[in-house]
């Protein structure tokens, strides 16, 4: 089976190694990526931008704006960006060189991710607004985080689902992906992509872990039948885009985990093609 994998993470960010080594027990490098990837059939995936100035300064409010991958000296062959924004170094100057960027990146730059609830700036806040604009004027989407976040510096009000109501009210014209589906507000989440045609979920980051706990995760029906309920209240698998949030999980073990969660009539929809629909990927 193709997977596209909607939602990894290719930056050097020190919560993020450490959590490769100590939790996750993957290889995060350009050759650790490569393998698991070879090995798991994924033939595309989108990383979110991010970046630290300082080591553990993430969410590092002097990062500078894009955010982008700096793993490897450029992009892997198969990888596609969403650039990472921070509202606190945003300028006319920092998004012309987003802009540029954009441009000049023969459509590798899909999206663009807006860091919720990490830094302390509602999506609705104008300070986004330019954003969301070059995200229409280039047909590029619009990446947000929702639910909990990874540093316990982020604070939850920012990154609760229900924000993305007003966003995509007051931009129908953009494309939204609630990354994470809200998790643990994962109702929440989908009913605001039930009620809005332009919001879309990822199910990426349901946990940071290692195999061995998403194995045992996986036979928990407490857990399992939660995501369900959720995505059957949903009732539209052409809104779920599977994502990982590599290197928190290892692929392997996250791709079993959402089999169980997607019927497999959609599997085809949930692990590849609707991110080719949703990010205008071109394979």
């Amino acid at each position: 089976m193709k997977i596209i994998d909607s939602h990894i993470h290719f930056s050097r960010i020190s919560s993020f190694e450490d959590c490769a080594q100590r939790t996750s027990m993957v290889d995060y490098t350009e050759a650790g990526y490569q393998k698991e990837t070879d090995a798991n059939e994924v033939i595309h995936t989108i990383c979110m931008g991010l970046a630290e100035n300082t080591p553990a300064g993430f969410p590092d409010t002097s990062a500078q704006t894009p955010m982008g991958a700096d793993i490897a000296e450029k992009l892997p062959s198969g990888m596609s960006l969403c650039l990472g924004i921070n509202p606190h170094t945003l300028s006319e100057r920092s998004l012309s060189k987003t802009e540029e960027q954009i441009t000049s990146s023969a459509g590798r730059i899909v999206g663009i991710k807006i860091y919720a609830g990490y830094y302390h700036i509602d999506i609705n806040n104008p300070v986004y607004e330019p954003v969301y604009k070059l995200a229409e004027k280039h047909d590029l989407t619009i990446a947000v985080h929702t639910g909990e976040t990874y540093s316990a510096r982020g604070l939850l009000k920012y990154s609760h689902p229900l924000n993305i109501d007003e966003l995509a009210v007051t931009h129908p014209m953009l494309r939204i992906v609630a990354c994470h589906m809200g998790v643990p507000w994962v109702i929440d989440a989908c009913e605001v992509a039930v009620k809005n045609a332009n919001v879309y979920l990822d199910i990426s980051g349901m946990f940071t872990a290692s195999a061995d706990y998403i194995s045992r995760q996986s036979s928990n029906p407490l857990l399992v039948d939660r995501y369900r309920q959720a995505l059957a209240y949903l009732d539209n698998y052409d809104k779920v885009l599977y994502g990982t949030d590599w290197p928190l999980v290892p692929m392997e073990a996250y791709i079993d985990f959402c089999k169980k969660l997607i019927p497999p009539e959609a599997y085809d929809k949930v692990f590849y093609q609707n991110a080719i629909d949703v990010y205008r990927l071109v394979i």
